[in-house]
């Protein structure tokens, strides 16, 4: 991620994943929780927006680095699993602006904001895990059962379908397809209508409708 950074507008902070393929390893994780921290630190009202820059939103687990380092897959699971409950539970809403690929733990922080918009052209959506012989952890698992509907969840999960923004939006997985050129401007004003929520009460209300999700995610941390 190496062009990872946060970008005030109005009430709106725009996370910006990097121009890459925005793999998480230890490094990236940290970097993100931190900005996200950040956010929760601001004065209210805010929002957040996390966006992509180029052909990926996010390619989801660095398993290069998993492979360098000699490090476990459960060492790597557990801080992305983190970052997914922090975004979950975050105390201001939270927008992902899907400009391009979104695979797997990539794909799975998108669910992890309470909106996604996504382009109406081209990128995909998927989680491939059964065709890269990796099976979801408890957390993972909940969180997409917690935010997709059952018939959708298992198509994702079991079948590795690629959504495009059209099909994601039919499957309930995205809120709005937009054109790229105007993708990130919409995911902006969408947020900033929402900045105003009640921070203790927003938080309250997403801790207890994803509290199994969040005690899960956690119990790899």
């Amino acid at each position: 991620m190496s062009t990872t950074r946060l970008e005030r507008r109005g009430d709106v902070y725009v996370l910006y994943l990097g121009d890459d393929e925005n793999r998480f390893n230890p490094e990236s994780v940290a970097a993100l929780a931190a900005l996200v921290r950040e956010v929760g630190e601001a004065q209210h009202p805010r929002a957040l927006v996390t966006v992509g820059e180029g052909k990926f939103w996010s390619n989801g687990l660095d398993l290069d680095w998993l492979k360098a380092s000699g490090a476990s897959l459960a060492e790597l699971v557990a801080p992305v699993q983190e970052l997914f409950a922090q975004v979950l539970e975050a105390d201001f809403p939270t927008v992902a602006a899907i400009q391009g690929h979104c695979y797997a733990a990539g794909a799975m922080l998108a669910l992890s904001h309470d909106a996604r918009i996504m382009r109406d052209d081209r990128g995909f959506l998927c989680f491939p895990e059964v065709d890269i012989k990796m099976s979801f952890t408890a957390g993972m698992n909940s969180l997409l059962t917690a935010k997709l509907s059952a018939r959708t969840a298992h198509h994702a999960m079991v079948f590795a379908r690629r959504y495009t923004g059209p099909t994601a939006l039919a499957a309930g997985i995205v809120d709005v397809t937009i054109p790229e050129s105007e993708l990130l401007d919409a995911a902006v004003a969408y947020a900033a209508e929402l900045a105003g929520k009640d921070p203790a009460t927003l938080q309250a209300i997403k801790r207890m409708l994803y509290a199994p999700t969040l005690e899960l995610l956690r119990a790899a941390s």
